[in-house]
């Protein structure tokens, strides 16, 4: 009865007629509901992120219907160009993170647990979900597990990063976490783009279009996929520390940064072409060579940094457009039809934890790291945001598409197949995405003060002043120890016109 109730009150008609909402009205919309949850996500405490889309779903086409289904970004609507261009920022404003001397600097301890932390939940997820698929066949799909598992590796520095400021926390600890975080996303970029191209190959298999599966496509050309998607942002990135040369004014230089990102996109979605075409056999990935160009831009032009400040500026709208959009995309009437996969988004939940809290221990066993870094520093690495939707939405763009040829070869299961993982996918990982976003914070924190390094004066003081959760302190912090505090203060620190960004990592 209780189902029935819900799948009633989910069906019924939105406010608003399909149709009758451009994509500009949408925007508008879209911008205004997101300013307006800004400011009740400050009452009570959460992450912005986390109001986008909660947002994003109440105004959604699967609820309110202010924004309708023929603007989204998964159904080729208008908006989808504010998809592409935020996730090309995404991966730029990761790239910029990677820097060599940064690098060399907080040594092989912290590259060590990054590395096994965010394949040891790759490795824990997939197993899992791929058991859990013999389970619930019609729930979960290997080729979903696969790329959960990938999904898994992200994790979110912006609700880590608040609370080392907020309580000041200083000791091994934080000063492993912060690199650690850093570094996380790029990894997690690389096992996605391997792992969504054999998740596509194997859906397409499953749906009976593609042909045989070979080695050249679960191997071969996912391999040249990422080789060809560093190299050509290699050469964006170089091209674009030539800039300061000759242009001088922050102006120009804030767009000569756009139009690197702007160069990338268009470049990969050449590629797309391309491989419709049939002249290449794979396409780009848009975050891998927007994070190559960031990454080469930082390490040959100083003045990287005072750029990337008048980027700053602008693309909060993008962001915060981005987070609703994925919000809205969510489809809530899933969980009617079938509750099991209420199932699978425990399972993801709690596989991921248990992936990066074991995956950390042993990075620190072998590195021989404090035993507070073995005991605490995974209890931080839990909260998942920007970057996890950034790779869901991709995945549900790429599958569309697979399943737009699949119509268009006049093969309607197919499909309807294909269609059905990408939301599968983009409702695990959003819904995911929520629960980090509620219980990251908390339990960053009661690592930081179980590890000592959240003295009991600015935890009293915090508990009184201060909620666990809010998005901007009172207090300046105190002075950095290090350049990795630093970095990480000055990230925390940003004004509050960009601060919302700092969520999409």
């Amino acid at each position: 009865m209780t189902s029935t109730l819900f799948e009633g009150m989910l069906a019924a008609a939105p406010l608003i007629p399909s149709g009758y909402i451009g994509s500009l009205l949408a925007i508008a919309i879209a911008l205004i509901c997101g300013l307006l949850s800004t400011r009740l996500m400050k009452i009570i405490g959460l992450p912005n992120v986390t109001g986008y889309l909660i947002m994003g779903l109440i105004i959604g086409p699967h609820a309110l219907g202010l924004i309708g289904e023929d603007v989204l970004p998964s159904s080729g609507g208008g908006l989808q160009i504010v998809s592409t261009v935020a996730l090309g920022f995404i991966g730029f404003s990761i790239g910029v993170e990677f820097k060599l001397s940064h690098i060399r600097e907080i040594g092989k301890s912290a590259i060590t647990i990054t590395f096994f932390q965010a394949l040891s939940a790759t490795l824990c997820v997939d197993l899992g979900l791929y058991a859990l698929s013999f389970a619930l066949p019609n729930v979960m799909t290997s080729y979903e597990a696969l790329i959960l598992g990938a999904i898994a590796t992200a994790t979110a520095p912006a609700a880590t990063l608040m609370v080392v400021r907020q309580y000041k926390a200083k000791g091994i600890v934080t000063g492993t976490l912060l690199p650690v975080v850093a570094l996380d996303d790029a990894v997690g970029l690389i096992v996605f783009a391997i792992s969504n191209s054999i998740a596509i190959s194997l859906a397409n298999s499953a749906a009976g279009i593609g042909g045989d599966i070979s080695a050249l496509d679960i191997v071969v050309w996912p391999i040249l996929e990422i080789v060809c998607s560093l190299v050509i942002g290699l050469g964006v990135g170089a091209l674009l520390s030539v800039v300061p040369r000759f242009f001088k004014s922050r102006d120009n230089r804030t767009i000569a940064t756009i139009i690197c990102v702007f160069l990338s996109l268009g470049i990969c979605q050449l590629f797309e072409l391309f491989e419709e075409k049939g002249w290449v056999p794979f396409a780009l990935s848009d975050l891998l060579v927007c994070m190559m160009a960031g990454a080469t831009f930082v390490n040959l032009r100083k003045e990287a940094g005072v750029m990337m400040e008048g980027t700053d500026r602008w693309t909060p709208a993008v962001l915060m457009l981005f987070f609703i959009l994925s919000g809205a995309e969510l489809d809530v009437m899933m969980f009617a039809e079938n509750t099991w996969l209420i199932v699978c988004i425990l399972a993801y939940v709690v596989l991921r934890c248990v992936g990066k809290y074991f995956g950390t221990m042993a990075g620190a066993a072998v590195t021989k790291s404090d035993k507070n870094v073995r005991n605490y520093l995974g209890i931080t690495l839990f909260p998942q945001a920007g970057v996890a939707i950034g790779m869901a939405t991709m995945c549900k763009t790429e599958f569309a598409k697979e399943a737009a040829a699949a119509i268009a070869n006049g093969n309607a299961t197919a499909a309807e197949l294909l269609n059905h993982v990408g939301a599968n996918i983009v409702t695990i990982t959003m819904c995911a995405v929520l629960i980090y976003e509620l219980v990251g914070p908390v339990l960053t924190k009661w690592a930081l003060s179980r590890a000592g390094e959240i003295s009991p004066e600015n935890l009293r003081r915090r508990r009184k002043n201060v909620p666990v959760f809010a998005t901007a302190g009172t207090e300046a912090p105190a002075a950095p120890e290090s350049q990795a505090d630093a970095s990480a203060q000055q990230t925390a620190e940003q004004p509050s016109s960009s601060s919302d960004s700092s969520e999409a990592n």
